[in-house]
């Protein structure tokens, strides 16, 4: 499968709408072609943000006392340079593993937080990645591969790509999905694309994970 990446910035706006897929006719072994049921809204604001604490995995970027946690890529300059999520209640105090140059230092952490869907606060002392023992997540398929073709596919992951550019941390294909990892998403966002290109075509992840 292929493993194209999209790169994009995380910020609250509403989903465009797409442009509907050319029908194509299915075999026994394949899924029905994916299908546009026009232009539906979806808003960031719509999703319900986590009740309790979360923790988020990536670069807490501080440049001049803004500090951001990092979800998706990272630009390699020196210093580095990325769009995240707002950090409150952020000290380096006691935190080691970070870099300086000039104004802006960095590290890569766990960081445990609550999320009212902008902004990350920090409730817990962070932890090194070098030092984090991650849960292995979920696999949302149950490891059961999908059947819709390579070129459907490709289409799919174009419009999701130009409809959640604002939205979507990365965007890729792998074992018969087009994968979609967003910041947070309660759901909503999994029944929109569901309902626009049918269930089993897109899955969405969360990059943060509850913990409470």
């Amino acid at each position: 499968m292929s493993t194209s990446h999209s790169r994009m910035l995380l910020a609250a706006a509403s989903v465009l709408g797409v442009v509907a897929l050319s029908a194509c006719s299915t075999g026994p072994a394949s899924s029905p072609a994916p299908t546009s049921t026009g232009s539906p809204e979806w808003h960031a604001s719509d999703v319900r943000p986590p009740e309790g604490r979360v923790i988020g995995t990536g670069t807490v970027l501080d440049a001049a006392g803004d500090a951001q946690l990092c979800l998706g890529a990272v630009a390699e300059s020196y210093p580095p340079q990325c769009t995240g999520i707002p950090l409150e209640g952020w000290s380096w105090d006691g935190v080691d593993g970070s870099e300086t140059s000039g104004d802006t230092t960095w590290g890569t952490y766990a960081v445990y937080a609550t999320y009212d869907g902008t902004t990350l606060t920090v409730t817990d002392p962070p932890i090194m990645l070098a030092l984090y023992d991650p849960i292995r997540p979920e696999d949302p398929t149950d490891g059961v591969d999908g059947a819709t073709s390579e070129a459907d596919l490709t289409s799919v992951q174009d419009e999701v790509s130009a409809a959640l550019v604002q939205d979507a941390l990365t965007v890729w294909t792998e074992r018969g999905y087009v994968w979609v990892q967003v910041a947070w998403d309660d759901g909503s966002l999994q029944d929109a694309v569901d309902e626009e290109h049918g269930d089993g075509v897109v899955i969405v992840t969360s990059a943060l994970r509850e913990i409470d």
